[in-house]
């Protein structure tokens, strides 16, 4: 007969760790929820019925895994690390929905995993991995709808922030450019088994069916932002210049806008990138044809 265990439970977490002999990686993140309401949240948040595919990353000894399966949705949970392949296979044997798979997200084929039909994501985040797997999902191309992803407030704060704030920045504006974002719930450090240093955030990112703004060329829009803040302390036509681009191109990109360039990147909204991004993309392609030009007349 199988036993379903509480995984929210402290002892059952402490028995776990005992039992397999667990030494925890703190590089992996490792801090195991002990709260059921911050679960409950999570699996709310995520929006699923028996109908719905979700892609769990690092699910530990499957606490949240455990919560999404009783939702009756087809669970796919990609864990890095092999050491807990004897926990999960104990914790999660009750759910028969529940597909477990070795490797790291970053390197695995996703599309191949969950397939083509529509899915979406739920993942307790480590900290030093969060922003890279969230601009690999959002940036990907799946047939993502939602994203359930809890992470370090302080990254959390740098996606919801507005322009003006050090918060606001490159994460921010990508984030925003793909995904509709939603605080859920802050988290403490109590609420994990060991605790972490640090407040934990829930936010819910629906994927646009269509950017906010429309541009000539993504790739030029996010080149453009990662030049505009490698230095955001420096005014917008500095970092243009910073970033390569000639005085006279930067000059006449900001005309082409009708921005200041005094400004820092820091206040620009994602619209107004968005004009210059396509100020510049027409830069160049003006250049480009005044120089075939130039060349079928040495031609002639």
């Amino acid at each position: 007969m199988t036993i379903e265990s509480e995984l929210t439970d402290i002892s059952v977490v402490r028995y776990m760790i005992r039992r397999f002999g667990l030494r925890l990686k703190h590089r992996l993140g490792q801090n195991f929820l002990i709260r059921k309401d911050v679960v409950d949240a999570v699996v709310e948040a995520s929006e699923l019925t028996p109908e719905s595919r979700v892609l769990e990353i690092g699910p530990g000894i499957g606490t949240l895994t455990q919560g999404l399966a009783r939702t009756g949705a087809q669970v796919t949970a990609l864990e890095i690390d092999e050491r807990l392949k004897e926990i999960l296979e104990r914790t999660l044997e009750p759910y028969s929905n529940v597909k477990i798979i070795y490797g790291d997200v970053m390197k695995a084929d996703l599309s191949g995993i969950m397939g083509g039909a529509r899915w979406h994501v739920a993942a307790n985040l480590p900290y030093y991995i969060t922003t890279p797997v969230l601009i690999l999902l959002i940036q990907s191309g799946l047939p993502i709808d939602l994203i359930t992803v809890m992470m370090q407030k302080e990254v959390a704060d740098r996606i919801l922030a507005a322009p003006g704030g050090k918060e606001y920045g490159a994460l921010t504006l990508a984030v925003r450019y793909y995904c509709e974002a939603e605080k859920i719930m802050d988290v403490p450090p109590s609420s994990f088994l060991p605790p972490p240093a640090v407040t934990s955030t829930v936010l819910r990112l629906r994927m646009r069916k269509n950017p906010p703004v429309t541009v000539r060329n993504e790739k030029l829009l996010f080149r453009l932002i990662k030049i505009c803040f490698a230095q955001r302390r420096k005014i917008f036509s500095n970092n243009l210049r910073n970033g390569g681009i000639s005085a006279d191109d930067a000059a006449r990109i900001l005309e082409t806008a009708g921005i200041d360039g005094n400004r820092r990147a820091e206040t620009f909204s994602l619209e107004e990138f968005g004009r210059l991004s396509d100020a510049w993309d027409q830069i160049q392609s003006e250049d480009r044809t005044n120089s075939s030009c130039k060349t079928e007349t040495d031609i002639l």
